[in-house]
């Protein structure tokens, strides 16, 4: 999956810390999904999509083919 969280975040003029915190996650797990480590639960994708000012979870978060297969 690709994130576009730093992008907004970054817009925003927010820092990883303020995010996470926001979220209810730890600041590593926003430099996680920045980095396309980390998955987001729906909850989490969501909640940060909102968080970033934005109404799609598809204007943050882009789901690969790659992403389905296991």
């Amino acid at each position: 999956m690709k994130s576009k969280v730093k992008e907004f975040r970054q817009k925003l003029n927010m820092t990883q810390k303020e995010l996470g915190d926001k979220a209810g996650v730890a600041r590593q797990t926003i430099n996680s999904l920045e980095n396309g480590k980390y998955n987001p639960s729906l909850i989490l994708a969501y909640k940060i999509t909102i968080l970033l000012g934005l109404e799609s979870i598809h204007d943050v978060f882009t789901f690969e083919k790659e992403d389905l297969e296991d």
